[in-house]
C-alpha cells in the first residue's frame, strides 16, 4: 500500500490468536478459586490454622489476579479505534506486570506469617488442615492445567499458570507439614516448609516479571531473533540494504515490526510486500508488519538510516 510519501510504501499483515484459546480457563479458573478460598478460610478459622488462612487470602489474590488477565485478555480483541490505532493489546502486557506484583506481594505475606510462626508456634487441627490443604492441591493443580494449553506463547496465561501451580505447591507443603506436625509434634515444620515453597515461588515469579518489564520496554521478544529476521530481509531480491529495524511486543500474543528497505530500481510491488509479510508470520511469528521501499536515491537519503547504524552494530556484536 503506497504512504503519502513519494518513496514510502507499505505492506501489512494481520493475524488474531483464536478467541477460543485466548480466553479458555479464566472463567472456570475464577469460579474454582472463589469458592475454594471461602471453604478454606471458614475452615482455617474452624481448625485454629493461620496457615490456612494466609492460604485462604492467598487464593483470594489469585482471584484477582485471574480477574486481571481475563479482563486484559478480554480488552485485547477490542478492534483499534482512531485513539487507540494498535488497539488495546498492551492491557496484556500490564496484566502480566500486576499478576507477578500479586505473586511477590503474596511471597511476602508469606514470608512474614512463616516467620512469626517460627517464634511463636501454635497447636493446629492437624485433621482439618490435612484435608483441606489436600483438596487444594487438587483445585490448584486442576486450575494450572486450565491454563497450560498456549502458555509458551502467551505471557499472560505464563502468569496464570505460574499463579495456579505456586498455588499447588503451597497447598502441597501445607499437607507435608500436616502429616509431620501429626507424626512428631513438630510445630515449626510447617513455617519452614513455608519459607521453602515461597523462595520456590519467588524463582518463577521473578522470571515472570523480567519478562514482562522487557515486553513493556519495548524490547524484541525472546522467541524472535532479530539478526535472523534482517538476514531474512537482506535476501530478499533487489533489497542491497535494511535499516531501521524495529521488533516489538504489542501483547504477549502479538508481535509487530517496521523496516525500510532499499531496492534500487525497485517499484511498488504489492507481491513482495504481502509474501514477505506471509512469510515473517511463520516463520518469526511476527503477526503485523509494516514494510517501507526505498529506492535509495543519494539526493534524498532517507533520515532514519543512519539513527539504525548503532542498532545494527549491536546487533552484529551480541
Amino acid at each position: 500500500m503506497p504512504h503519502g510519501d513519494h518513496h514510502h510504501h507499505h505492506g501489512h499483515h494481520h493475524g488474531h490468536a483464536p478467541v477460543d484459546e485466548a480466553v479458555r480457563g479464566f472463567a472456570p479458573g475464577v469460579a474454582i478459586n472463589l469458592g475454594f478460598a471461602a471453604l478454606e478460610g471458614v475452615a482455617g478459622m474452624l481448625a485454629g490454622s493461620m496457615a490456612l488462612v494466609a492460604d485462604a487470602g492467598h487464593n483470594l489474590s489469585d482471584v484477582l489476579g485471574l480477574l486481571l488477565a481475563w479482563g486484559a485478555t478480554v480488552l485485547a480483541r477490542r478492534r483499534p479505534s482512531p485513539r487507540h490505532t494498535f488497539g488495546w493489546h498492551r492491557g496484556t502486557i500490564l496484566a502480566a506486570l500486576a499478576n507477578a506484583g500479586l505473586l511477590l506481594l503474596a511471597v511476602g505475606a508469606i514470608i512474614a506469617e512463616a516467620v512469626d510462626r517460627l517464634f511463636n508456634p501454635a497447636p493446629v487441627a492437624t485433621g482439618i488442615m490435612l484435608l483441606v490443604a489436600a483438596a487444594g492441591v487438587v483445585v490448584n493443580t486442576a486450575t494450572a492445567l486450565l491454563f497450560s494449553r498456549g502458555r509458551e506463547h502467551d505471557l499472560n496465561r505464563e502468569g496464570a499458570y505460574l499463579h495456579m501451580a505456586a498455588d499447588a505447591a503451597v497447598s502441597l507443603a501445607v499437607v507435608a507439614g500436616a502429616l509431620v506436625i501429626r507424626a512428631t509434634g513438630w510445630l515449626w515444620v510447617d513455617p519452614a516448609l513455608g519459607l521453602l515453597v515461597a523462595m520456590v515461588i519467588l524463582v518463577g515469579t521473578w522470571g515472570l516479571l523480567r519478562e514482562a518489564l522487557a515486553l513493556a520496554m519495548d524490547m524484541v521478544p525472546r522467541h524472535v531473533n532479530l539478526q535472523a529476521v534482517r538476514d531474512y530481509l537482506e535476501g530478499l531480491p533487489g533489497v542491497v540494504e535494511v535499516h531501521d529495524l524495529h521488533i516489538w511486543a504489542l501483547g504477549t500474543t502479538r508481535v509487530a515490526m517496521t523496516a525500510h528497505l532499499v531496492r534500487p530500481g525497485g517499484s511498488l510491488d504489492d507481491d513482495l510486500l504481502m509474501t514477505t509479510g506471509a512469510a515473517l508470520r511463520q516463520r518469526f511469528g511476527i503477526a503485523h508488519v509494516t514494510l517501507q521501499l526505498e529506492a535509495g536515491d543519494p539526493a534524498h537519503p532517507c533520515p532514519l538510516a543512519k539513527a539504525s547504524q548503532g542498532v545494527t552494530a549491536e546487533a552484529a556484536s551480541s
